[in-house]
């Protein structure tokens, strides 16, 4: 079922923006059934139907996540003969190096690793790339050096699975490459451009002394969507098992858990199975960091674990964009010294560092966005183009990802944005669904140096003099495939709920679905026939503030019964939302339907239960 907004006007960046359709998911006939043998609300049990959930005991595993749910890592391909020759190296005290990612899901990998290999005695080196001068990935060069100073064993985290060079130039050296990663394996020979050269032909993955990737072929791990960090907390978790397994269980998995936790909640994999697990667990135990560089950077964040229970939100919003501030702005070793340091001190000044990092991140980044805005909103062409092409002299290539992702949010087009520097055009770009960007990439192959990705993100360097050339066949491509599609913006209404339904016991039992995320969506509920009981309060000029009245008979969901007494007037709050005022006329007695969203309000004035409004249109549009 949907409802269609009546937002109107033709698409363009900021001050019009596209359409947007509200999408109802279909009610579950066996909603009923899940929540009288579970004795669960209604509502609840239709939210876990939607995730596939239909049985009490499925229901009480996704509730109450433990530690059974984490999967033997024995069962991950290559893991045997990777703690075996982890093993050697640590008795032998062989140096190994880790080989790392920039962002929030590679640097933590590291961590993780390095502190289960020193934990049992090992030499650990690491290298993370610089995002600017090296790029991602494997490099034959570092693994030369790493080789002329006595390396034998490199262990890749959240990197690897498509270095096929790389994996030859390790088995020339007499390198031992293990590589843990969980990017998906190529299917047969490289078909975008990169090097076939040690490349298993049977499987495509390079060859290695062992794979740790659930995905690659052959491998029966039952969780297949782990992120880099979790693979590598699942190698240490193996190697730790052999010297003590009742300290692993008791004490060493629940610290390393946190690790993990932050960089599955980051890398956005879906949060269901064992990597629910991990991120509820992990979060139940950064309540109590005992990590220097946790604490600090916790400090910095301006996050209390003690006195406020930590949130998936608070991990995506506030502690990994710190993380990714070092990788994208400057080096992201920082990192990992931030959480390897045992001094106070010296902690508190790289979080510091983070910090400023990040501000200047959020800075780079609005500059840029202000830039693009005007551009899109001055050139008639580029406004009505169907992929938005968009470059800029000099802008910070380590948030031209998250610009495209800003200007995907505000068009409903793909996008993708590229930064020119010294005659190099360095893009990213971001996808809606139903286009693969990839694809379209494909189709420009010639004009590239390098580029990758997949449907929904991908990345490219290329000279800049064939800008002109990519801007043609990008538009001409997506002509041809995006013709018969109209930007549009989807707000997607998990349930029905009339206001007068919500109570805290219904939050206590919301909360249950915590950490939210990827795969696990923070519910949005639609409360029909809703009355305006004050007159609508604007606050700074763009948030909007309404006291709200359920009307009887609000909603077709009205069975939905929930303990606890409801309430007659609920508070409610509408970021960025002050324009619907004048848009659809609303004075005290509207009449309305909202899309809304369950907070609780800690604030001293407005504290309690109250709606976040998400969408608002007259009752009945």
């Amino acid at each position: 079922m949907s409802i269609v907004g009546t937002q109107a006007g033709p698409v363009a960046f900021a001050r019009k923006l596209p359409p947007e359709r509200w999408v109802l998911a279909e009610q579950h006939p066996e909603a009923a059934a899940l929540a009288k043998e579970a004795r669960l609300p209604l509502v609840l049990a239709e939210l876990l139907c939607a995730r596939g959930i239909t049985q009490a005991h499925e229901a009480h595993a996704f509730l109450h996540p433990e530690y059974a749910h984490l999967h033997d890592p024995h069962q991950m391909l290559g893991m045997a003969a990777a703690v075996e020759r982890l093993e050697r190296a640590i008795v032998a005290r062989e140096p190994i190096l880790l080989y790392g990612d920039y962002d929030v899901d590679g640097t933590t990998a590291v961590v993780l690793l390095k502190t289960a290999i020193e934990m049992l005695g090992g030499t650990v080196r690491f290298h993370v790339p610089h995002r600017l001068r090296e790029g991602y990935g494997l490099q034959s060069n570092v693994l030369e050096a790493a080789y002329a100073d006595g390396v034998r064993l490199v262990i890749t985290v959240d990197t690897g699975m498509r270095a096929f060079a790389e994996a030859e130039t390790a088995q020339r050296l007499g390198l031992d490459l293990i590589i843990t990663d969980h990017h998906l394996p190529k299917h047969g020979v490289p078909t975008d451009g990169s090097s076939s050269v040690g490349c298993k032909s049977d499987d495509a993955v390079p060859i290695a002394l062992a794979i740790l990737n659930p995905n690659q072929h052959g491998c029966s791990y039952p969780e297949k969507s782990l992120c880099g960090a979790a693979i590598a907390l699942k190698l240490a978790q193996a190697l730790l098992a052999r010297r003590d397994a009742v300290r692993l269980r008791e004490k060493i998995l629940p610290s390393f858990l946190k690790m993990a936790a932050i960089a599955t909640i980051a890398d956005a994999v879906p949060l269901r199975g064992e990597n629910r697990a991990i991120a509820a667990l992990g979060l139940r135990e950064l309540c109590r960091p005992a990590n220097a560089g946790l604490r600090a950077l916790f400090a910095a964040a301006a996050l209390d674990p003690a006195n406020k229970e930590l949130t998936g939100f608070d991990v995506a919003f506030r502690i990994a964009p710190r993380i990714n501030a070092a990788g994208r702005m400057d080096v992201a070793s920082d990192v990992i010294e931030l959480f390897s340091t045992r001094d106070p001190a010296r902690a508190t000044l790289l979080a510091s560092k983070l910090e400023r990092l990040n501000r200047e991140r959020r800075d780079a980044e609005a500059a840029a966005l202000a830039c693009i805005e005007a551009r899109v909103e001055a050139e008639a062409e580029l406004s009505a183009d169907r992929l938005l092409l968009v470059d800029g002299d000099g802008w910070h290539r380590g948030v031209i990802g998250i610009l495209a992702s800003r200007v995907v949010e505000r068009t409903a087009k793909p996008a993708i944005v590229v930064s020119v520097e010294d005659g190099v055009a360095h893009g990213s770009g971001r996808s809606v669904d139903g286009f693969a960007l990839l694809g379209a990439l494909e189709n420009c192959a010639d004009l590239f140096t390098r580029f990758g990705g997949h449907a929904f993100a991908v990345g490219f360097a290329m000279p800049a003099a064939a800008l002109p050339e990519l801007r043609r066949r990008l538009r001409a491509y997506a002509e041809e495939h995006l013709a018969a599609r109209r930007p549009e913006k989807l707000l997607r209404i998990h349930a029905e709920l009339p206001l007068d339904r919500i109570t805290p016991v219904l939050a206590g039992w919301l909360r249950k679905l915590e950490p939210l995320g990827h795969g696990n969506p923070e519910p949005i509920f639609l409360a029909r026939k809703v009355r305006l009981a004050v007159p609508p309060r604007v606050m700074k000029d763009r948030h909007l503030r309404l006291e709200l009245v359920q009307e009887p008979n609000g909603s077709a969901a009205s069975s939905v019964a929930v303990n606890g007494s409801s309430c007659s007037t609920v508070r409610a709050v509408g970021w960025g939302m002050a324009e619907r005022v004048a848009a659809l006329g609303l004075t005290q007695g509207s009449l309305i339907d909202v899309a809304y969203r369950i907070r609780e309000n800690d604030h001293p004035e407005y504290g309690g239960l109250e709606a976040e409004i998400v969408g608002m249109e007259l009752a009945g549009a």
